[in-house]
């Protein structure tokens, strides 16, 4: 029954990124990024720090200076500044399909920084998977399109986060870190406006578009946190990819785009490459338990 809970609150959280990220992606239609970044950076840490209160932590201490939350920081900012842009330039269903690559190279980034053992196998899985991303790019064809390399980029980034995310103190409370993560948008986002992206004035619609992506960013990033909790990790986990059936739906329907063949399959190499690696990772450490020397 706690996997079923799990595995529900996993769906239910890709559901809200999906559809946080078409309201950004609606949004960008007549603000700026950097006005966008700096919304989204206030109302979700106003919402974190809230609830890091009602967990009966401090919003602010010590720990933000530790060298991981530092680089767990930086790449947020640069992550999501990359993968904005992305869903203002592009379509959404290609920047979702290349996100679906992010935690193949979570596991490229374990073994070449953090010395994790990772084997032939999985090095496969991830030379395949990055196969499938290049599938969707098509770069030596007419139809590659330069904006899909913000996709690349926001998805390196927050590859990046992901690991720094192992590097902060275990004491750090979950919320306090996402916190900190969604406060830097705020400075990024003043920074791009500084730089020339001039603010525009917010009416009902843009307002409506921003409030439900904090709101249903905030409620996906509980979703998930929840279901790693209460489910089998080993279970839960791989039901992060329904994101990108989710994504694919709302661009048919609601946004009218159309997936081609290649897309598809790209997406598919890249997330049958996803689970192998995660399915290997599970062996793994289930020998390793059997048999820890």
């Amino acid at each position: 029954m706690q996997n079923l809970t799990g595995i529900a609150l996993m769906i239910a959280a890709m559901v809200g990124f999906a559809v946080t990220d078409t309201f950004v992606k609606f949004a960008a239609l007549t603000l700026p990024v950097g006005q966008i970044l700096f919304m989204l950076g206030l109302g979700g840490g106003i919402a974190f720090a809230v609830l890091t209160r009602v967990q009966g932590h401090a919003i602010f201490a010590r720990d933000f200076y530790a060298k991981g939350v530092l680089l767990r920081n930086a790449s947020e900012i640069l992550g999501t500044v990359c993968f904005v842009t992305a869903l203002s330039k592009i379509e959404l269903s290609i920047a979702s399909a290349i996100i679906q690559a992010t935690p193949l190279a979570v596991t490229m980034g374990a073994a070449l920084f953090l010395r994790e053992t990772v084997g032939w196998r999985r090095w496969s899985a991830i030379l395949v998977g990055f196969a499938g991303v290049f599938i969707i790019l098509r770069p030596a064809s007419t139809a590659f399109d330069p904006n899909t390399l913000w996709a690349v980029g926001g998805m390196l980034a927050l590859s990046v986060r992901d690991l720094a995310t192992r590097m902060i103190p275990p004491s750090m409370p979950t919320a306090r870190a996402a916190g900190y993560g969604m406060s830097m948008l705020v400075p990024a986002g003043l920074t791009l406006m500084a730089l020339g992206q001039t603010p525009q004035a917010m009416n009902a619609a843009n307002s409506t578009y921003i409030a439900a992506a904090i709101l249903l960013g905030v409620s996906g990033y509980y979703a998930i946190t929840s279901a790693m909790r209460i489910g089998d990790i080993a279970v839960v986990a791989p039901f992060r990819y329904s994101r990108i059936i989710f994504a694919l739906l709302i661009g048919v329907f609601v946004l009218g785009e159309t997936i081609d063949v290649w897309t598809i399959l790209g997406a598919a190499i890249t997330i049958a490459a996803g689970l192998y690696t995660f399915l290997r990772e599970r062996r793994l450490a289930r020998a390793a338990a059997r048999d820890p020397l």
